[in-house]
């Protein structure tokens, strides 16, 4: 009998504790990305689409650090990191202002760089959208993958 309480105050509980959390309007966010702050207009895209849009000639940036870059990145992608971005955009900037389909990524799961760096660049006037899971997911779908200095 104790077990069957134990277990009906548990759902109970967690069942407020939703309620709460949708009612709230303090809640966390239990449906969307967490990266995504209110009245962000940031745009995430699947993987399958963004190899869409590399196909058809749109710029990718790497949003992580060098070491990461060199270690694999997307064919193409450029390196433009978060922690860096104010030197890095000097250098791209004539490339970045006359592209007009820029998606970015970071290490995925947990990583909030692609978010970072497209809200500054969305501040310098440059819009971009985010590779959704980033990184890892471009590997999981299995698509080609470069190592090295390179683009």
């Amino acid at each position: 009998m104790r077990f069957w309480r134990m277990i009906a105050i548990v759902i109970a509980g967690m069942g407020l504790g939703l309620a709460w959390n949708a009612s709230s309007g303090r809640g966390f966010a239990l449906a969307r990305n967490a990266f995504l702050r209110p009245g962000d207009q940031l745009v995430e895209i699947p993987a399958s689409e963004a190899k869409t849009r590399l196909e058809r000639g749109a710029l990718v940036l790497d949003a992580r650090g060098w070491e990461f870059y060199k270690m694999g990145h997307v064919p193409g992608s450029l390196n433009l990191p978060m922690e860096d971005f104010e030197n890095a955009f000097k250098k791209l900037e004539p490339k970045l202002r006359g592209s007009y389909d820029i998606v970015v990524y970071c290490a995925g799961y947990g990583c909030e760089a692609s978010h970072i760096v497209v809200r500054q660049l969305k501040e310098k006037g440059v819009h971009a959208v985010i590779l959704n899971e980033g990184w890892p997911a471009w590997e999981d779908a299995g698509y080609p993958v470069r190592e090295g200095e390179q683009p």
